[in-house]
């Protein structure tokens, strides 16, 4: 049986674009499966292992903002010298949340061919041998890393300007309840899949929150 680890995420802001919206970006309703690993991620990444969402639990009232930001158009490649910004400014308005708050439950898993980790990362074999690769090691590095608060790079909200503080929740049956709210939030980005690194495919899951809770276990996921 796999550990479940929990951690209290909360920003001043937040936006998990939804991926129709072409120019604008326009936030799902809450924080997306994908971005809830990359916190897990950020605190503790190995090419050995794969983080996995379970649950997602909306502790503050869904609330949105409307912002204007200054954006690049382009994106910078290794061929170029660089972007000049003021020739690449772009000036787009946002529909994000703000004052959010979630708790979220994960496991890990143990990659079978760790060198192979989501096919994106095919150079690291020479660091993913199988001496010291137990899950034991793995979890005492991330509850160690959690209650410190070390990450290694800053845990965002979909946008990295949107930073967020967390908190290992180490008995999540005596924190407060999630919100009162359930309603049916449609379809949502899960995850992509990079089993062909070259053309990543995303995947989508029906996502319906009742009682505040979003459970990811019988979610069905669909691309």
């Amino acid at each position: 049986m796999r550990t479940i680890y929990c951690l209290e995420v909360r920003g001043d802001f937040a936006c998990f674009t939804r991926p129709e919206m072409k120019v604008e970006r326009v936030s799902y309703d809450v924080i997306t499966p994908s971005a809830a690993r990359a916190v897990f991620e950020a605190i503790l990444w190995k090419p050995a292992i794969t983080w996995r969402i379970a649950k997602i639990e909306v502790l503050n009232p869904i609330r949105w903002i409307n912002l204007r930001r200054n954006e690049v158009g382009s994106i910078a490649s290794l061929g170029k010298d660089g972007i000049v910004i003021e020739d690449e400014r772009q000036q787009r308005a946002g529909l994000f949340l703000r004052d959010v708050a979630y708790r979220l439950y994960a496991s890990f898993e143990m990659d079978r061919d760790p060198s192979q980790h989501r096919g994106q990362f095919p150079h690291l074999s020479k660091f993913c041998g199988e001496d010291g690769n137990k899950p034991a090691k793995f979890h005492e590095m991330f509850l160690r890393r959690a209650a410190k608060g070390q990450c290694i790079n800053q845990p965002y909200l979909g946008c990295r300007e949107f930073a967020c503080d967390f908190q290992l929740i180490e008995n999540p049956a005596d924190a407060p309840p999630p919100i009162a709210d359930s309603r049916d939030l449609g379809w949502m980005l899960h995850d992509m899949d990079f089993s062909n690194p070259k053309e990543p495919t995303p995947k989508f899951f029906r996502a319906e929150m009742n009682a505040g809770v979003i459970d990811l276990m019988s979610a069905e996921v669909r691309g």
